[in-house]
């Protein structure tokens, strides 16, 4: 699952030896507490402000340094970038030490985890299991992904409330929350061509691979105006994907198609050759878009947090317009 939901990007290693300084705290933070937040396993109570933060879900650090906290560890999803911190995120973790990284290529490092002493542990955006919450909950209060969402699925708002809670900046949340709402609106009436038109994200994990209604990128889509192919959350089911068969290649006949790959020259060919695809209108009148998993438009597309959203909105938008002009002459320029 943890493979899946890259999707293609084995998560690797990196950590950082040097210890970041504490997060910044405030008065208002601190009288917040104690705050508790219901999860999938239950309730945890936090009692004061956490200062050690260790995130083992795979993009709430955004949130934190969007709220101004930096976090004492972080978890490797793709891209190995120094403290798991991506370009969009730069500017809100200034000058601060970075984060250690921990991996989870072969499962939480639980005895890492433990040796940073934390007084809070993030697991939101995750595959935690009951076993996992259980061993993490004895080192410090853990909060896991939501009760009734999919792993991996938790929408990017609800995360940022979250997280906001756990650290006593619930006000924050809101406002970062309306904030970025804001510019997803902004971009959605200055692109009334989305609306209604028919959208879809992939990948070539296992053959093909497409996000449902229950994943980041697939509300993003809708967020912006798309709509979903009709039959795609059948073929989901209670996951934030799945693979299609040979068969429901249709699904991938969209008004607007966007590919997430690992290498835009290689995959991008194969993908166009495929006998079925090749037939299909998204491919013959050009309104498919291809981005590699590591350059960041690719990278913020699979995020969706309130750091890469702003910097997707700017970069990915142009090509979905492209995509979805009316005129096959168009051709989609690749994001730069």
């Amino acid at each position: 699952m943890a493979a899946a939901t890259g999707l293609l990007l084995l998560p690797a290693a990196c950590g950082g030896e040097s210890e970041p300084a504490p997060p910044s705290s405030s008065a208002g933070a601190s009288s917040a507490f104690p705050v508790s937040i219901e999860h999938k396993f239950g309730t945890t109570t936090i009692a004061a402000e956490p200062k050690r933060i260790v995130v083992v879900g795979l993009v709430e650090q955004d949130a934190l340094l969007a709220l101004g906290v930096v976090p004492t560890a972080t978890t490797e999803w793709f891209g190995e970038k120094p403290g798991a911190v991506w370009p969009w995120a730069e500017a809100a973790l200034g000058s601060a030490p970075r984060p250690e990284v921990l991996t989870n290529t072969d499962g939480l490092q639980f005895e890492k985890v433990a040796a940073l002493r934390p007084d809070l542990i993030l697991g939101i955006y995750s595959g935690l299991t009951s076993e996992d919450y259980a061993k993490l909950a004895k080192i410090a209060p853990t909060v896991a992904q939501p009760e009734g969402t999919v792993d991996y699925g938790v929408a990017w708002q609800d995360s940022t409330r979250m997280v906001g809670t756990a650290i006593g900046r619930k006000e924050q949340a809101e406002r970062l929350v309306a904030t970025v709402e804001g510019k997803i609106a902004e971009v959605r009436a200055a692109n009334p061509a989305f609306s209604g038109a028919t959208g879809l994200m992939a990948t070539t994990y296992e053959g093909y691979y497409v996000y449902g209604p229950q994943d980041s990128r697939g509300r993003f889509l809708t967020e912006l105006g798309f709509r979903l192919p009709d039959g795609l959350a059948e073929v989901t089911g209670k996951e934030f994907g799945a693979n299609l068969s040979r068969e429901r290649t249709d699904l991938l006949d969209t008004d607007m198609l966007i590919w997430l790959i690992d290498d835009y020259d290689t995959d991008r060919a194969k993908v166009q050759a495929d006998p079925l695809y090749s037939k299909l209108k998204v491919k013959t009148e050009g309104r498919d878009i291809y981005l590699e998993n590591e350059e960041l438009v690719g990278a913020a597309t699979s995020f969706i947090t309130p750091l890469s959203l702003p910097f997707l909105l700017e970069k990915l938008v142009p090509q979905m317009a492209q995509a979805v002009d009316g005129d096959p002459a168009t051709a989609v320029q690749r994001a730069a």
